[in-house]
Formats: structure tokens, C-alpha cells, sequence
């Protein structure tokens, strides 16, 4: 809705807020992932998934880096060198779709590319809907999805989805940063 997105960049995160408890039922203190949040989620998942995750990424970077451009200097003619570079951008968002089935392979898949490149500032927003009935003191983002984060080199990872993680990466917020490509699954 182009009426969010206005409500957004003129309110920034109170706007965010106010879309995640009317979509999404959550009402939040802070859109801000702290790593106790990624600690205590990681310290959940089961060894097997931890262990899939780090496999997952081994072979996803090792295939991304072997696709690493390396622009040749050439001279066409005497005293005239032409030459590609390959220059990263600054800052990209990611969005992770999250709820019922969280898709942490994409957040590897998006955000090792991004890193091999070489963007300075990675940021990732996810819905908050995982319930853990277990332990109600864990973020409320699927534990696989904050691993698999981590893992990949990721900066800062917000609790907000929708349209309205989308205005906050495309204009920026008090926490969330104007981000220069967005990349959704």
C-alpha cells in the first residue's frame, strides 16, 4: 500500500511498530536484534540443524567465491587501456520472509554473495512471528533464521516484515538504515 509506505518515511519506526502489531500481532519494544537475542536462539537449535546451517554455508561461499570477478587491464591500441572493475554497494537489506516455514537457506544464499562482494553493511529484516512456548524470553524470530544470520556475516537484523520492513530499508528510520539495494526472496 502506497499509504504505508508514506506512513512510514514520514514516522520511521513508530510507524513500523504500529504495522507489525496490525499486521503481524506482535507488539515490540525495539525492531533491534541484540546478539543475547542471536546467542539464546542459536544455544536452541538442535546440534544436526547447526551443524546443516554450517554446511550449508561452506559449500554456498565456495561456490559464490569462485565466481569472483577479476577485470583485466587491457590495451587496445597504443597508450589507450580499457579496463571493468567490479565495485560492491555500501549497503544492502535482505528480506527474509519468516512465520510457519522460515527460509534461513535464503538468508544464505542472499547474504554470502553479499559479503563475498563485499558489502560493508548487510541488514536483514524478518517478520517477528515465531512463538517459542518453551522459553517466551527468546526474540520472537525463528531461531534457524538468526543461526544462519550470524553464520553468514550479516550486520543487523531487525524484527519487522511486510511492506513495512520494506519502507524502512528503502527510506531509512531512526534504527533501521536507508539501505541502497534490497533483495527479497
Amino acid at each position: 500500500e502506497i499509504a504505508v509506505l508514506k506512513d512510514i518515511k514520514e514516522r520511521g519506526d513508530e510507524a513500523v511498530k504500529f504495522y507489525e502489531e496490525k499486521f503481524d500481532h506482535v507488539e515490540l519494544q525495539s525492531l533491534v536484534v541484540t546478539e543475547q537475542e542471536i546467542d539464546a536462539a542459536i544455544n536452541t537449535i538442535d546440534k544436526a540443524l547447526y551443524d546443516a546451517i554450517l554446511l550449508a554455508h561452506d559449500n554456498i561461499r565456495k561456490f559464490h567465491e569462485s565466481q569472483r570477478f577479476e577485470g583485466k587491464k587491457i590495451e587496445t591500441i597504443k597508450g589507450v587501456t580499457c579496463w571493468q572493475k567490479s565495485i560492491p554497494i555500501e549497503k544492502v537489506g535482505l528480506y527474509i520472509p519468516g512465520g510457519t516455514a522460515p527460509l534461513f537457506s535464503t538468508v544464505l544464499m542472499l547474504a554470502i554473495p553479499a559479503k563475498i562482494a563485499g558489502c560493508k553493511e548487510i541488514i536483514l529484516c524478518t517478520p517477528p512471528t515465531f512463538h517459542n512456548d518453551e522459553n517466551p524470553d527468546i526474540t520472537p524470530i525463528h531461531p534457524a533464521i538468526l543461526a544462519a544470520a550470524k553464520i553468514a556475516g550479516v550486520n543487523r537484523i531487525y524484527k519487522t516484515g511486510g511492506v513495512q520492513a520494506i519502507a524502512a530499508m528503502a527510506y531509512g528510520t531512526e534504527t533501521i538504515p536507508k539501505t541502497y539495494k534490497i533483495f527479497i526472496s
